[in-house]
């Protein structure tokens, strides 16, 4: 076998098919729930998923495919008012203890106080590359379109289409592990984490005002679902090479300018012996 056939990107070819799940699909068709009980609920015809936390327990769910490779957008309304101890997270995840993970996490605040999106990638178990942003709207006000974009050239972070993070394959030319062997699967949840999420833990979860409550709908997949051998002879697959441009670049440009709070890459307590190696590559950092 030649050395171009044996590539990651051609075996990638052989092993997944692309799969569209339509925005009215309805959500029974795509996900099932995995905890929670009826805390977590279908409606509206399958076209509205919510999911609920009290003091009891929270809830989630997961896609009924996993994907290597994927382009995953979901609208989320957040937790309305007073939210602090609370965590919505979307995110896609493989298993076992050298998993691969690219995450959005909201971070609810009081009533009054801005969301924190936490954003963190794992490659073979290893994650501490976080990023937090507020974000530039209220996220519990309406729905928003958030967008994983997981391609073997880059993973994007997009908000209402939006660019806000990067992260770039270097693997095969710094050695820098990226996620592109272990299928993951898409999940959500809604939890109490009033011991880190709010202030460090200062502020804790009201209790008094549970059910809190996330919404769901609109959700879409273009990916290469495992086990299947379609992916890349579809038409409906520019997201398979997509990267930033000019004007895409700009666009996150700014919302790191104005509203990332937190890097990871500029942490410089936290890394006393030098930053990992990916915060010396551009759009990583």
């Amino acid at each position: 076998m030649s050395a171009s056939s044996s590539s990651p990107l051609l075996i990638v070819m052989s092993l997944c098919s692309l799969f569209l799940a339509a925005s009215s699909d309805p959500f029974y068709q795509n996900f099932y729930v995995t905890w929670g009980g009826d805390r977590a609920k279908v409606s509206d015809n399958g076209q509205l998923l919510t999911l609920s936390l009290d003091n009891v327990s929270g809830s989630g769910f997961q896609s009924k495919n996993e994907y290597l490779f994927a382009k995953i957008d979901m609208q989320i309304k957040l937790v309305a008012g007073n939210s602090a101890g609370t965590v919505t997270a979307f995110y896609l995840s493989s298993q076992g203890q050298n998993h691969d993970e690219i995450d959005f996490e909201f971070l609810g605040n009081l009533s009054g106080d801005p969301y924190i999106l936490h954003t963190n990638i794992f490659c073979q178990g290893q994650g501490n590359r976080e990023q937090q942003f507020y974000l530039w709207f209220d996220p519990t006000a309406d729905f928003h379109n958030y967008t994983i974009l997981w391609n073997y050239k880059n993973i994007l972070l997009l908000v209402d289409g939006i660019t806000i993070r990067e992260f770039k394959n270097l693997e095969s030319s710094n050695g820098i592990p990226f996620p592109h062997n272990q299928a993951m699967k898409v999940y959500s949840s809604l939890w109490n984490a009033d011991d880190w999420a709010t202030r460090g833990g200062l502020v804790k979860t009201n209790w008094t005002l549970a059910p809190f409550i996330a919404s769901y709908k609109v959700f879409g997949a273009n990916g290469c679902v495992q086990g299947n051998s379609d992916c890349y002879s579809s038409n409906n697959n520019s997201w398979l090479w997509q990267q930033l441009d000019y004007a895409t670049e700009g666009q996150m440009k700014w919302v790191q300018d104005n509203y990332m709070i937190y890097n990871y890459c500029k942490d410089a307590k936290r890394f006393p012996q030098g930053f990992p190696p990916e915060c010396y590559v551009k759009n990583n950092k």
